[in-house]
């Protein structure tokens, strides 16, 4: 039997969680040790129609099993579900996410109906959550589901917990390259959410998988925010192995109903972006493993402390507001205190706004330390969030509760020194968890100490490194180009300068070497104009050049605040000043002047970083030396000048502004003008043997090029690359004519395409640049169209590629040259100014027309006209005078043929455009009766196409087929390039 996405996917994942074996009809138990939960049922065994989207009679069933109420009268049963059916139908007009918003407050039993006595609201129960009942509820999963709406779609694989579809998966074929989980996660973001919502309504998380990789998102998350699920402690899982029993471990760990409801109950969120609309977040791993760990200690009571190490990016805050959450929600925990400590003002208010945003409910924040106090003398029960130096000054034993938890954000700097010896002897029995991306291992300061409990090996109780967040795409890789800058100080006039300053300055000797020491430092060297002017002129090329064209933003990290405004004005003569924005704090001691204009309140910053945040805005650039390093989450954000000497964990949290997750965001990318390359290594020194991983220097990105060069040219051994027209092309086609072949092709002008924009404009790439164009040329000719399924690989390279592919920038054929404009008005001037220069630029000019016009007879015939004119003036037999008359008449000939082409351009009839080609591909082979053939497809496309035939797959179709038959009947059917060109025209004319 052959292998496709049937019997070797599909049926694999119904065999991995119900047992059942399609491919040979065999039924055994599932292989995971917690038994047996899916129970297999063919789609026809479910009793629904196919526009119903619930299971109602086991709905019905689970209603009258889990609810009293409904039980003693179960017509109580059909109020529920009609009300459940109002919400599905409602999704026209909410939309999706606010429908599934809306049905998970039925389902994690948050709804009342008044099924109680004298009519008393009583919860309602769908699904039964409480981890010793679970076999209460019926777990039935089932494949090719087919489901009636707008459209009717059949998704592979759909999953049931009481008759209500809750997970919905896709599953493709593992032998085709070119086929990814991306095309079925495709399928479900693009096709099924808009083609069949109501389907998505109950729905907590979907899959897509081939059979090597397993991704999964909520609804309407875009395809580059699904992730992977991985197994918890799987040592041999940090490689990423590939194949059908990885998939089957981590999908039977992901379905196991335990997680699932968890998923469902604790870590759903719905939130609003800027814009207010709804977005749904679910949690990657990484964050379900960390807050649980958080939440099973607390529960355990034994151990008071805990250091979750995330790499930067990898989604902290989520973390804390799913552990808060659900450590809320704990009834064994008596309703606890959780407090949420940050150490910087916009942490604050950034972990605040998400805790709002996400209608998390009971959540405070403080905004003074007496505010904070009192909260807690109080014994408030609720989500703190406030700041750490808000304990400055707290008395002892504030409150000595046990059910208090501290989540400590960004875990190092002040929480090791005294203030956090105060918030422990505030809060003497409170567990204390501290989340870092940059952990600190110094004598005087030590997050292992601080957090880490020595029961846990390494120190910490969770872990997630650099390299676990690069395989799971969760951040970005880092990109370094050190840029050198030179700074050449004059000693011998800044000496002789400086005495002739002493000497009419009157100085004293001490008074003279005191400025002396004050002149010395860096600063001033870092923020001479003539070196800002040097950097913010490369800055200007390098942004124009590299993040510009391809959507992204960039900020600047200066010295000091009067370095930010250096920067400043000196961008604003390269760019307009609403490009940029300066920000950063003033303090009372400031000029007046100075905080005047550069000052901005809590409010301004806001509107700044949203602004900047928005792909659209103008705002291209911050300005920054402290503000927004830490705490700073702008995806758009792709490169930082940095020009600031950072060490250890700030320098880490700094440049990782950078690596978050963007459409078409390959990597974040710092330009180093100070030289902190070399501390980028050191403040990672905590991190074993990973320090060489977190930073690619561009030096082996050029060391791979050639490489890469070679794999991708590889695959036209034996072509001649010279060879121009269609003859060239065809034979690079057939280099590559099968599947198989044009996959591997792909993935490896991918990998090219990808080092190439990394480069760009390095000038290496010159060497290169006729062969990327060449392949760049065969790799369209080849791409799929875009109605294609297995089009993922080929049309996922990202903004930059898509660019470079798109413009050909940098492969050295785009060039602004002088246009010379030849009109009745040019061509008068010159006569009436016989200049014999002017005379030689329209001489040049029309020799240029008649060579764009090729083998035209009519401007053939112009042409030898002016050949002969010129042999008669070299002959000297006739004047300069009558030589510009004659010229002057030759060119508005030509004026007149050339308008008279752009009308028959204009007035060309779809014949005529299909005539044309017909000629110009012309071979001894081709039948004379060309005029037959144009009518024939002529007729036979205008009876099958129809009004907007070009955007419908099936009007596509109906049109390639006639044209297939018009060309069989000349025997012209296997010529691929006439075909090709044909049904362009085609598409064009018709």
């Amino acid at each position: 039997m052959a292998f496709n996405e049937l019997n070797s996917v599909e049926h694999y994942i119904l065999h991995k969680l119900s047992g059942e074996n399609l491919n040979n009809g065999d039924a055994a138990e599932p292989e995971q040790t917690y038994g047996k939960w899916w129970e297999y049922k063919s789609a026809n065994e479910l009793k629904r129609n196919v526009n119903e989207i619930l299971n109602e009679e086991e709905l019905k069933k689970a209603l009258i099993r889990l609810n009293p109420e409904i039980k003693a009268r179960p017509e109580l049963a059909d109020e529920v579900i009609y009300k459940l059916r109002a919400v599905l139908i409602a999704v026209n007009q909410t939309g999706l996410v606010k429908a599934n918003e809306e049905f998970f407050k039925w389902l994690r039993g948050d709804k009342t109906m008044p099924f109680g006595e004298n009519n008393r609201h009583v919860p309602v129960k769908l699904i039964e959550f409480d981890k010793e009942k679970l076999r209460e509820n019926k777990y039935h999963i089932t494949n090719q589901y087919r489901v009636h709406f707008r459209e009717t779609k059949i998704p592979d694989i759909v999953l049931f917990i009481n008759g209500i579809p809750v997970v919905i998966g896709e599953a493709k074929t593992p032998i085709r390259p070119s086929i990814s989980w991306l095309d079925g996660a495709n399928e479900i973001h693009n096709i099924y959410e808009n083609s069949v919502p109501q389907l998505f309504v109950p729905n907590i998380l979907s899959f897509a998988t081939e059979g090597k990789e397993l991704y999964y998102g909520a609804v309407r998350t875009p395809l580059e925010f699904w992730s992977p699920w991985r197994l918890e402690d799987d040592e041999e899982n940090l490689a990423k192995r590939l194949g059908l029993g990885e998939i089957g471990k981590e999908l039977t760990d992901l379905m196991h109903p335990e997680k699932l409801l968890d998923i469902l109950q604790n870590f759903s969120l719905f939130s609003s972006d800027k814009k207010s609309r709804r977005i749904k977040i679910i949690p990657r791993f990484q964050q379900y493993e960390g807050a649980n760990k958080i939440v099973e200690r607390v529960k355990e009571g034994k151990i008071k402390k805990g250091l979750i190490w995330h790499f930067q990016g990898s989604g902290k805050s989520l973390l804390m507001m799913f552990a808060a959450q659900k450590l809320r929600r704990a009834p064994e925990l008596k309703s606890p205190t959780v407090l949420v400590l940050v150490d910087r003002t916009d942490l604050d208010s950034q972990i605040s706004g998400d805790f709002n945003a996400a209608d998390i409910p009971n959540v405070e924040t403080t905004s003074s330390i007496q505010e904070l106090q009192k909260l807690l003398e109080r014994d408030t029960r609720k989500i703190i969030v406030s700041m750490i130096f808000k304990f400055r000054d707290a008395k002892p034993n504030m409150n000595t509760r046990e059910n208090i938890i501290v989540l400590v954000d960004e875990a190092h700097r002040t929480q090791e020194g005294d203030l956090g010896m105060q918030m422990r002897a505030a809060l003497p029995n409170a567990f204390l968890f501290g989340l870092t991306g940059t952990p600190v291992n110094k004598a005087e300061k030590n997050t292992f100490w601080a957090f880490g409990a020595e029961e846990d090996q390494g120190g910490y109780l969770s872990r997630y490194t650099f390299q676990d967040s690069l395989r799971d795409e969760a951040t970005k890789p880092l990109h370094f180009e050190p840029r050198l800058v030179d700074v050449h100080v004059d000693k011998e006039t800044l000496d002789k300068a400086f005495e002739e300053f002493r000497e009419s300055a009157a100085l004293s000797d001490e008074e003279a070497d005191a400025i002396n020491r004050r002149s010395a430092k860096m600063a001033i060297f870092l923020k001479s104009p003539e070196r800002i002017s040097k950097i913010v002129g490369d800055i200007t090329h390098h942004f124009r050049e590299k993040v510009e064209p391809h959507g992204f933003k960039a900020m600047i990290v200066t010295p000091d605040r009067y370095a930010c405004v250096q920067y400043k004005e000196e961008l604003d003569k390269h760019f307009p000043e609403e490009t940029s924005e300066v920000v950063i704090s003033t303090s009372a001691n400031d000029p007046q002047e100075f905080k005047q204009k550069w000052g901005i309140d809590k409010s301004e910053q806001t509107r700044i970083v949203d602004r900047f945040k928005d792909s659209k805005s103008e705002l291209k650039f911050l300005i920054v030396t402290a503000k927004l390093l830490t705490g700073f989450d702008a995806p758009v954000l792709q490169t930082m000048y940095l020009d600031k000497s950072l060490k250890d964990h700030t320098l880490l949290q700094a440049i990782c502004r950078t690596n978050r997750v963007y459409p078409g965001k390959n990597y974040g990318r710092i330009v180093d003008y100070f030289g902190v390359f070399d501390d980028t290594a050191k403040a990672l020194e905590f991190d074993e043997n990973t320090i060489k991983q977190i930073i690619s220097n561009l030096s082996v990105l050029r060391e791979k090029l050639p490489e890469a060069m070679a794999a991708t040219l590889a695959h036209f051994e034996g072509v001649d690359r010279d060879l121009d027209g269609f003859e060239g092309l065809e034979a690079a086609q057939n280099a590559i004519n099968t599947d198989e072949k044009k996959d591997e092709f792909a993935k490896d002008y991918k990998y090219l395409s990808k080092i190439w924009e990394s480069l760009s404009p390095d000038r290496i790439l010159d060497l290169f640049v006729k062969d990327y164009k060449w392949l760049t040329q065969v790799y369209e000719s080849v791409r799929p169209a875009s109605d294609n399924t297995g089009k993922l690989l080929w049309f996922a390279l990202g903004a930059q590629t898509t660019k470079l592919i798109h413009d050909n920038v940098h492969v050295g054929d785009v060039h602004n040259l002088e246009e010379y404009v030849l009109d009745a008005d040019v061509i008068e001037d010159i006569f009436n100014n016989p200049d014999p220069r002017n005379a030689k630029r329209l001489e040049k000019m029309l020799i240029k027309r008649f060579k764009k016009h090729g083998n035209d007879p009519k401007f053939k015939k112009l042409s030898d006209r002016l050949e002969e004119l010129r042999d008669r003036a070299e002959q000297g037999l006739i004047t300069s005078i009558e030589f510009v008359k004659d010229l002057c008449k030759i060119a508005k000939e030509t004026v007149q043929a050339e308008k008279e082409i752009e009308e028959m351009i204009q007035e060309k009839t779809p014949q005529a455009a299909l005539t044309e080609l017909f000629l110009e591909l012309k071979t001894n082979q081709t039948p004379a009766v060309v005029s037959r053939i144009v009518e024939d497809i002529d007729s036979i496309v205008r009876i099958v196409r129809f009004p907007g035939w070009q955007g419908s797959a099936a009007g596509e179709r109906e049109v390639q087929q006639s044209l297939r038959k018009s060309l069989l009947k000349y025997k012209l059917h296997k010529d691929q390039v006439l075909f090709d060109r044909a049904y362009g025209y085609i598409k064009e004319y018709y």
